[in-house]
Parts: structure tokens; C-alpha cells; sequence
């Protein structure tokens, strides 16, 4: 089966001379749910930042049988749902409506077809009847699912968040997991919450100095890495 990411040899250094990737190699499925687990600053986010071209590195990304370059950017970013740590930095029209319909139209969809994936997005996230609210009056839980449908109505194939967990209680949490798991979209979710990727995710890959330095089930990276917390018992 043909790999939905596959990511070979990926190397990047920031302007300043830092090195925030090593050497990566990483395939993704269809279907999988993926966890990247590993310290601040162990590369992470740099990595999530090249499965849609916002950083481009040395070696060979492709995500969804399309090599990631410049020519092939707008294909690809239709197929790649990025959910921001911060729900604040993707919420930014007068209405969840409008918020939610800015990527259909930006397709160049006709605006019945936008609408009607707008609306079925905020069905799947819950969110219906919340069309005429201000983003900013929404709870912290709430503007995430917002900012997801907002991905959803783009209709991508593989969904990657980062650190979707900050700000929300856990109930907030708890509702979350049940979202996603729902969703049919493969993900990368990258999370320091290892209650949320042992709920979540049947695969963990662990960050550290900007390499991948082992890949397996959840619970066994945490034992091997010593990188467990007391589980809250997300269901």
C-alpha cells in the first residue's frame, strides 16, 4: 500500500545555524493516527511545518503522491488539514460561519457547495446553530472544534494538529478524543499529553534532537523514553 506521508532523509537548519532536523524518515497509512511525542525544541513542529511546504527542507517529502515543491503546494495544502496550537491563530472572520466557509470558497467552489460543506462541517464537529457567533465569545473547547471544521470543509486527507490540547480543561479533552476519533482523516498529532496519544493514537514516534529515535505502540515509547504521566482517563 502506497503511503499517505512518506518522508525520507529530511534534514533543516533555521537561518541562525540551528539544526532542528537530522535525518528523518517517516511513512504514514491511511487511517493511521500517529503521535509525536519528545521534548521542547526536539523538532516536532519543524517537522509538521514541511508536510504542507511552510518550511522546506533537504530531502524527499511527498504527502499523498505528490513530492512537496513549490509547483505542487496548492494541491497539496488542499489535502493537508493543519490545526494550529492556538485556536486564535486560525479564527479570524466576524462569524463562525464565515470562518468555517473561508476555505471551500478560497477553493473556488461555488458558494451553494461551500456552504453546504460548511454546514456539514459543523455538524461533524457538533457545532451546529453556532453560525452567527463571534469566534472570540466561544470557549476555548469550542473554538477548536470550530478551527477544525474549518479544516473539515476543505475536505483533506490527513489531519495534523499541534498540541490541540492546550487551553482545554479536561472534559474539553475528553470531548476532543471522541471528535477525532470519529473523524475518517489519518493524523499527526504532535502533544506532550500522553493521556490524549494513549487515547488516541495506535502509533508514537519519539523526537529527540531532531531525529526520530524510535517508532512503536504508545505505552511502550512512554516506558522506553520514561516520558509517562499519571493517566486523567480520557475514554
Amino acid at each position: 500500500m502506497t503511503p499517505l506521508v512518506s518522508i525520507r532523509n529530511l534534514h533543516f537548519r533555521y537561518p541562525d545555524g540551528a539544526v532542528a532536523l537530522a535525518g528523518v524518515d517517516f511513512e504514514l497509512h491511511a487511517g493511521e493516527t500517529v503521535a509525536l511525542l519528545g521534548a521542547n525544541g526536539s523538532g516536532k513542529t519543524t517537522f509538521l511545518l514541511h508536510l504542507n511546504g511552510l518550511l522546506q527542507g533537504e530531502g524527499h517529502v511527498e504527502v499523498t503522491g505528490l513530492p512537496v515543491r513549490p509547483d505542487t503546494l496548492a494541491s497539496i495544502r488542499q489535502q493537508v488539514g493543519f490545526v494550529f496550537q492556538d485556536s486564535d491563530d486560525q479564527l479570524f472572520m466576524p462569524t463562525v460561519f464565515e470562518d468555517v466557509l473561508f476555505g471551500p470558497l478560497n477553493l473556488g467552489l461555488p458558494p451553494e457547495e461551500a456552504e453546504l460543506r460548511a454546514r456539514a462541517a459543523l455538524d461533524a464537529v457538533g457545532m451546529p446553530g453556532h453560525d452567527e457567533k463571534a469566534p472570540y465569545h466561544l470557549s476555548a473547547g469550542e473554538k477548536k472544534r470550530v478551527a477544525i471544521a474549518g479544516i473539515l470543509a476543505m475536505e483533506p486527507a490527513l489531519l495534523v494538529l499541534d498540541e490541540p490540547t492546550t487551553y482545554l480543561d479536561p472534559p474539553g479533552q475528553a470531548a476532543l478524543v471522541d471528535l477525532l476519533r470519529d473523524l475518517p482523516q489519518a493524523k499527526i498529532v504532535a502533544t506532550h499529553d500522553i493521556d490524549f496519544a494513549l487515547a488516541l493514537a495506535s502509533r508514537a514516534v519519539f523526537f529527540q534532537a531532531g531525529r526520530i529515535a524510535a517508532s512503536g505502540p504508545v505505552a511502550e515509547m512512554i516506558e522506553r523514553f520514561d516520558w509517562d504521566r499519571r493517566p486523567r482517563a480520557l475514554h
